[in-house]
């Protein structure tokens, strides 16, 4: 996963993800937490998702968010004691071989995570091994193809088109939400609910706020590096995308959606 990553660890990419919350990213999840459940948390980035999660278990509730490498740990252990959680802690281990005996936690739950795999139904079976009898699997994912914009750009298109790619060719698969059934499937998982939801970015300091995390992901993320490495972009290039994000987010009609695909797996 460290490998392949296409996002990386720049700190536009964790601003970018530490915006996100249990409401807007795992609602789906939501109306089945209670106090008391012991939840591992698979890629938890800064850890805002996770620390949300934590107060829907509740103070006899236990939460353990993983991440692969050491620096979105540090900004989730900040994220935990500026809100005061002593109680969450955060480690480091790979979602293909986690360190923990099997049956260990009620709920495993994993935000645009499985996306990013070579073996996402591998991912699956692992998070479902650590997962008790009558407890929960929860992924979601979203799908890059259903992104959707106006106006029309053609550097973001360009955008679209060059992070698919990539993510191709680290093995992959950008389109993730419509695979999380047949991914799940795969895994042994049968007693399924899934659904769909959508993140939109419509009133003006929505779209401000989007395009100016892709204007600069576009020039400072992994996602520019390996464009540049594998000699799919250049830097000038990349100079456009980012002034084609500026651009659309300053249109009055500017109005970007995508959607994501997300699977409740009864173990």
């Amino acid at each position: 996963m460290a490998d392949v990553y296409l996002h990386g660890h720049h700190a536009s990419v964790l601003a970018s993800h530490g915006a996100r919350t249990a409401t807007d990213s795992a609602a789906y999840l939501l109306p089945h937490l209670h106090d008391g459940l012991r939840l591992l948390d698979v890629g938890c980035g800064p850890g805002t998702i996770t620390l949300d999660l934590a107060e829907a278990v509740g103070p006899s509730g236990e939460v353990v968010g993983v991440e692969n490498v050491q620096g979105p740990l540090v900004e989730a252990r900040r994220n935990a004691t500026a809100r005061g959680d002593s109680r969450t802690r955060f480690a480091l281990a790979d979602v293909m071989a986690l360190p923990y005996a099997a049956e260990s936690f009620d709920v495993v739950h994993a935000h645009q995570v499985l996306q990013h795999l070579p073996d996402p139904v591998g991912a699956l079976r692992e998070m479902a091994r650590v997962t008790r009898p009558g407890g929960l699997v929860a992924v979601r994912d979203v799908d890059y193809a259903s992104m959707v914009w106006h106006p029309a750009s053609q550097g973001m298109t360009r955008w679209l088109e060059l992070y698919r790619r990539l993510a191709r060719l680290n093995h992959a698969e950008p389109d993730a939400g419509r695979h999380l059934v047949a991914w799940a499937h795969a895994a042994g998982l049968s007693r399924l609910t899934p659904s769909a939801s959508l993140w939109a970015y419509a009133t003006p300091e929505q779209c401000a706020w989007w395009g100016g995390v892709w204007a600069r992901r576009s020039l400072d993320s992994t996602f520019a590096s390996q464009a540049l490495e594998r000699g799919l972009a250049t830097r000038a290039e990349l100079e456009e995308i980012s002034a084609a994000w500026q651009s659309w987010s300053r249109h009055p009609d500017a109005w970007f959606a995508m959607t994501h695909a997300e699977v409740l797996a009864h173990v």
